[in-house]
């Protein structure tokens, strides 16, 4: 398969781009610049397979210039939201992605922003670091309990169901929105369907987002369905930033609409608005979902493995549908 030629937008881990070079001939990017598109472009003449990550637009007017010779074009991640799949399916091309080995990686995360923002944990650490803690008292930091809190999950797919899995060890009520009814949630973990994404917010303590995100899902969380939560709820976000409309979630979070947001993804990043940095009762981290060794070395493994199947049967493990 060396005579393949395969293009990677950016630099990937160095074990993975080993494996790359054994397998295939490989176009790196060292550097780790951000290409634009007419270097995209230029990098994949007479190149079979186009490798995108998560901060590349691959949308159609960059698809309907690339190279006749790009039959592939296979996502390093779950998402493919930047990728006009109908675009590139209709010159023919098929687009992999990478589901599954990024689930357990990211419901730790999920959970992890659950107890940070509930315990104020990102709070007390900088004011500590600001050497501000300077004596004991019984209201100091005071947060609220996770165990056996009502979660909501919006999103019950396989990231979904690994964050309820983890909330069961803390004996927390599950109550979930989703497309279609999960019954095999509902029978494992006693997880409670609601139909309407209203009654959800209404009941929820906390709210943890594991949607795509579409059209339909685009500020999906917006100034009315915030209003919708608890005073003291919490929001957790580690699908994507623009199912929340994040100028209605900083005054929500101002306003005391609700209580605090765990946020991985932002609506405009890497650009995070200033104003949702300075408040103290968020927790943000910088889109470290699958920012795991194990995590990404699986990725690049199943991207190697799209690739394969694809040489050798025309097909892909993992194909995105548009």
């Amino acid at each position: 398969m060396k005579n393949i030629i395969v293009t990677l937008t950016r630099h990937w881990p160095a074990d993975i781009e080993q494996a790359f070079n054994e397998i295939f001939t490989a176009r790196l990017n060292p550097e780790d610049k951000l290409l634009n598109p007419d270097e995209i472009i230029e990098r994949c003449e007479d190149a079979m397979v186009l490798c995108p990550t998560v901060a590349d637009v691959i949308d159609r007017y960059l698809i309907d210039r690339l190279p006749a010779s790009i039959r592939l074009i296979a996502n390093y991640g779950a998402g493919v939201e930047r990728i006009d799949v109908a675009a590139a399916n209709a010159r023919g091309i098929l687009v992999s992605n990478t589901p599954g080995v990024v689930v357990d990686d990211t419901a730790d995360l999920a959970f992890g922003l659950i107890i940070s923002a509930s315990r104020r944990f990102s709070e007390g650490e900088s004011l500590l670091r600001q050497g501000l803690w300077d004596k004991f008292s019984l209201n100091f930091m005071l947060g609220s309990s996770v165990h056996g809190k009502t979660l909501a999950i919006v999103g019950m797919g396989d990231i979904g169901t690994a964050v309820a899995r983890r909330a069961r060890g803390f004996n927390m009520h599950i109550i979930y929105h989703n497309r279609h009814r999960n019954q095999a949630v509902e029978d494992e973990l006693g997880a409670v369907y609601c139909e309407r994404l209203e009654t959800l917010l209404r009941q929820a303590d906390i709210v943890s987002l594991h949607c795509p995100l579409t059209p339909e899902t685009h500020h999906l969380i917006n100034s009315n369905t915030l209003r919708l939560m608890k005073g003291k709820a919490i929001l957790i976000n580690t699908a994507r930033g623009p199912v929340v409309d994040e100028t209605a979630l900083i005054e929500a979070l101002s306003g005391g609409i609700i209580a605090a947001a765990g946020l991985d993804v932002f609506e405009f990043e890497p650009r995070v608005a200033a104003e949702l940095r300075n408040l103290k009762n968020t927790v943000l981290v910088p889109h470290l979902g699958t920012a795991t060794h194990e995590a990404r070395y699986a990725m690049g493994q199943r991207v190697i493995a799209n690739i394969v199947s694809y040489i050798k049967t025309g097909k892909v493990i993992n194909e995105a549908k548009g």
